[in-house]
């Protein structure tokens, strides 16, 4: 186990912790005996986390947010611990749940989405937790953990990740008065958090449930969730904010919405969704999911982020590293007979066209070859760069 799960952690990559051991340090020094010495430590119970390094990511909104990094040591303990408790949860959790679990994705929650919409539950009550990570209070999840797991030492080892301590900009913050929060950038984070909102999915998807009653359904992607429904009475909203309350989770109200979907869009996991009139005439609608607006701007931003950085790179060299960027945002935005993508794809396209075109104007002082020319078409036809418009959803090699 130790063996595999150093390939998980391997080929996820990552910057150093508190520690500043990387991965090729462990590789220098060797695997083998590295594995076995925290694999006796586990088992011994003479394991200690070490402290989360924060740092401040900018935010798309604006501001920042922080962000936690475990030493690449803990980090292979809790995947150790994930890989053995996450098969036993997820035999109980929800087929409405589809964030940070094995064959699942955004990509199944859009489709649920869509076919509850095709369905006529068209009520949809747009939901926004404050922090979700941030507030699950630890003795409530102590208690959901304890009903599937009965190893103790499983229970003291999540225990002490959630009580870790924080070192930011070399001070270091105790966490042993810590009672809310899951551990900052933990792998077992997701898992943890999965787990604590399950209560909620259990409610709402149970037959004798007041949302069940009235074909109430959930579609959820981690913290992300919305109630859909024909109709959503304030009974129901009242219902689902008392079952937060207890599970000491807040509804963010200036973020929250509930709407009719036939006549208000709304967004979710980067997508807009909205009923829109048939591109074939009549008054014929249709549900039309496709890339948002933040979602656009988002890839616009990567590339040119990458134009900015990359000014002395050969043209073989910009269409290589601007593929697997819009590969990625292509692939995650193309869902086969659920999204319409194409008008974001032109989109993109166009906006590619400018900015390669500004890009080798910027360097034709240099006596650049290829200032002057249809830039993006030569790109793409003689280094392979991605059109969006005749791009087809690839998978992802492992």
């Amino acid at each position: 186990m130790m063996r595999q799960t150093w390939k998980s952690v391997r080929a996820n990559g990552g910057a150093p912790g508190v520690d500043k051991v990387t991965i090729a340090d462990i590789e220098s020094q060797g695997v083998e005996s590295y594995l076995n010495d925290l694999g006796e430590e586990l088992r011994k119970q003479l394991y200690e986390p070490q402290a989360v390094k924060r740092v401040m990511i900018p935010k798309a909104s604006g501001g920042e947010r922080p962000l936690g990094i475990p030493t690449v040591r803990d980090r292979i303990a809790q995947t150790v611990c994930k890989m053995i408790i996450e098969p036993i949860f997820e035999a109980d959790f929800e087929d409405s749940s589809y964030g940070f679990r094995p064959k699942r994705s955004s990509k199944d929650a859009i489709t649920a989405i869509k076919e509850n919409l095709r369905q006529g539950k068209t009520e949809v009550y747009d939901a926004d937790l404050s922090k979700y990570f941030d507030t699950i209070p630890h003795d409530k999840l102590q208690i959901v953990l304890k009903e599937r797991i009965t190893d103790p030492r499983l229970l003291k080892l999540i225990n002490k990740w959630l009580k870790v301590p924080v070192c930011e900009d070399g001070k270091y913050t105790s966490g042993k008065g810590n009672n809310i929060g899951t551990p900052q950038g933990g792998v077992i984070s997701p898992l943890l958090a999965n787990i604590y909102f399950h209560m909620l999915d259990r409610i709402v998807n149970n037959a004798g449930s007041l949302f069940y009653k009235f074909g109430v359904k959930i579609v959820r992607y981690a913290d992300d969730f919305v109630l859909m429904g024909r109709i959503l009475s304030v009974e129901i909203i009242d219902k689902l904010k008392s079952l937060l309350n207890r599970m000491g989770l807040l509804i963010n109200e200036t973020k929250t919405r509930q709407i009719d979907a036939k006549k208000e869009s709304f967004n979710f996991l980067g997508f807009t969704i909205r009923y829109d009139l048939s591109i074939n005439g009549g008054n014929t609608r249709y549900w039309n999911i496709f890339p948002g607006k933040k979602s656009e701007q988002k890839i616009r931003d990567h590339v040119k982020e990458y134009l900015t950085t990359h000014g002395h790179c050969n043209a073989q060299d910009v269409a290589r590293g601007l593929k697997p960027i819009m590969r990625g945002w292509l692939n995650y935005f193309e869902i086969k007979g659920v999204s319409y993508p194409a008008m974001s794809k032109r989109r993109l396209r166009f906006y590619m066209y400018n900015s390669l075109n500004l890009y080798y104007h910027r360097k034709s002082q240099r006596k650049c070859r290829l200032y002057g020319h249809n830039v993006f078409e030569v790109l793409v036809t003689k280094f392979g760069l991605i059109d969006p418009i005749k791009y087809a959803y690839q998978p992802a090699h492992l």
